[in-house]
């Protein structure tokens, strides 16, 4: 047979002699089923790459996505939204972003928007404000309706939080609460300037889309029967988001959770705005950042 495929003895004994991949990699392979489980299946090839960078486990992508379908280590995936437009019932906005999801530092951008959740005990719907710049969630009210009082508590709580965001451009659809007067007067005495998506382009503000699909794929499909409750719904977005802005990782901030690169950010700009990417870079881990300059 080695005649026949033109092989050397060395090469059949050599092959049969290598050490068993997984046996090899047992110690990586555990360092990643351990990272999934941690994140309660919601991580990827490519958050689980850089959650073993971050932890000075240096490995190549490739190799992860090897182990990872393996294993069958897949993230769970994306479904029915809530429409708020009902006409024109107030003041329509200009669209300022117009796709312009970039922002240069914090309290710059937000955006908003409502989704709807259907469980047990009905529907129930989520409304949060989006910060463009490291995508943290600023605020956000869970209601059984959609109403004005829901979009006024988010407000308070947004205001609340940051009371200086004069010149901030807030983006919305063209929901009927964002075209509601007391909606308009209260950005207009914070000073923040309005805008709004074109109808029936759900792209205009895809990067809060962006965000529902996340959550809902994280932490509600596929557990949907488990929410008997309006409580034990509040409780599991409530315990999501603060996991989402503290302890979840992503590109776009630089392998940090939201909140964390939001404060380096902020700290970096404080100091020397023209070093803020190499600050930004060295925040958690010196070494990989540095050797990796193409995270910049």
């Amino acid at each position: 047979m080695l005649k026949a495929a033109s092989l050397s003895k060395s090469t059949y004994y050599f092959e049969i002699n290598k050490p068993d991949i997984d046996i090899k990699n047992e110690e990586l392979i555990e360092k990643i089923k351990d990272i999934f489980i941690e994140n309660k299946k919601r991580y990827g090839v490519r958050r689980v790459t850089a959650e073993l960078h971050n932890q000075g486990i240096v490995v190549n992508h490739k190799k992860v996505q090897r182990i990872m379908n393996k294993f069958e280590l897949k993230a769970t995936k994306t479904k029915i939204k809530y429409h708020s437009y009902v006409g024109e019932v107030g003041h329509i906005a200009d669209n300022i972003i117009n796709r312009d999801f970039e922002a240069s530092k914090p309290n710059e951008k937000w955006t908003t928007d409502v989704s709807q959740f259907n469980c047990p005990f009905g529907k129930a719907y989520l409304s949060p404000i989006l910060d463009m710049y490291g995508t943290d969630i600023v605020a956000w009210d869970l209601s059984l309706s959609p109403n004005l009082e829901q979009t006024k508590r988010m407000l308070d709580e947004a205001f609340r939080k940051n009371p200086n965001i004069e010149g901030l451009v807030f983006h919305s659809d063209m929901g009927w609460q964002y075209q509601h007067n007391y909606y308009q007067e209260r950005l207009k005495e914070k000073g923040i300037i309005q805008s709004m998506s074109r109808k029936g382009n759900c792209i205009d503000n895809c990067i809060m889309e962006t965000f529902f699909g996340t959550l809902k794929r994280e932490m509600f499909y596929g557990h949907e029967q488990e929410f008997k409750t309006f409580e034990q719904l509040y409780q599991a977005i409530g315990e999501y988001i603060d996991y989402y802005n503290n302890r979840r990782i992503k590109g776009k901030t630089k392998w940090m959770p939201p909140v964390k690169f939001r404060e380096a950010s902020m700290l970096a700009l404080w100091y020397n705005p023209i070093n803020l990417s190499r600050k930004l870079g060295t925040y958690q881990n010196p070494g990989f950042f540095q050797k990796n300059p193409i995270y910049f």
